[in-house]
């Protein structure tokens, strides 16, 4: 699996790069890092030090000729922290891997809108996480979880910035490879097992935009239900992402994302003995330097 992982890294990448004008591909994307530190002597007021560093790369590389097209992207991010003196260790604040590549079929020469189209998704992070409250508690690492989705279906364009993509027939794969945490029945797999297989509906809807001048957005909702188990409770994952350009090299970015699986029992802050399905909310929101490059995929 992280072979086939790295391949499609280094195949997304290679492809943004490209920018003859003599093919049918489109490339881009950018990089960003942002730093943040608190120090603090003598004060009165109260506080603690910090040091925060955040990196993020957004890359997309797509193909379009005749009825054809192929859409890839790849999101990644990775954060830092420490709070208090030099002998705390530093925690991860963000991690994500998120690989999409879609390909379509353009439905008849006279649409221009509508496309057979099928799916890979692939979502997982780069390295081990612990429980805040216990920082010798494992609770996640790569593909620990590890979520693959694939299927067939159709994609409705109305226009270059937004789509509809609705696959009735949607493989979900979700990964546990890590022992302790297959044991615990972690991520909705049985325990035991590392490997968790479901057949639903998935719907996922995509908007890019640059709603203001050198204010960009990028959301996307993605909604999927198990035809199997518990048919009408459904999956959410949203993911919003604000780019706001200061100047060529600077940008505030603002991330937001909401989950909410239907397998991942999580306990309550209130009651530990509560465990049920909940919310996960995720903010970031970072100031530093960016790097654009390649193309814009609105144009």
């Amino acid at each position: 699996m992280k072979g086939i992982f790295y391949c499609l890294f280094i195949l997304i990448v290679g492809m943004a790069s490209a920018q003859s004008d003599t093919t049918f591909w489109i490339g881009g994307g950018l990089t960003s890092l942002t730093f943040s530190q608190v120090s603090l002597e003598n004060w009165t007021s109260g506080g603690q030090q910090s040091v925060a560093l955040n990196g993020l790369g957004s890359f997309f590389a797509d193909y379009k000729k005749s009825r054809h097209s192929w859409e890839n992207s790849l999101d990644i991010a990775y954060g830092l922290i420490r709070q208090g003196g030099k002998e705390v260790d530093f925690t991860k604040s963000d991690d994500k891997i998120n690989l999409v590549t879609k390909y379509g079929y353009r439905v008849k020469n006279q649409s221009e809108h509508w496309y057979f189209s099928a799916l890979l998704d692939f979502r997982t992070q780069f390295a081990r996480g612990f429980a805040p409250d216990n920082p010798d508690s494992l609770i996640s690492k790569f593909l620990a979880p590890g979520y693959l989705v694939v299927g067939l279906g159709i994609d409705y364009k109305p226009n270059k910035v937004l789509s509809f993509n609705y696959i009735p027939l949607t493989g979900k794969v979700t990964i546990v490879n890590n022992d302790s945490l297959s044991n615990l029945g972690a991520y909705g797999v049985d325990p035991g097992d590392k490997v968790r297989a479901e057949l639903g509906s998935y719907f996922r809807i995509k908007y890019k935009d640059e709603i203001l001048k050198n204010i960009n957005i990028d959301s996307r909702l993605e909604l999927f239900s198990n035809y199997v188990e518990n048919f009408g409770n459904i999956d959410v994952n949203w993911q919003n992402t604000l780019v706001m350009k200061v100047n060529k090299f600077i940008t505030a970015n603002y991330f937001v994302q909401l989950i909410y699986d239907d397998d991942i029992k999580i306990e309550s802050e209130s009651d530990p003995t509560s465990v049920s399905p909940r919310i996960q909310f995720k903010s970031v929101l970072g100031i530093g330097l960016t790097y654009n490059f390649g193309a814009s995929r609105d144009k």
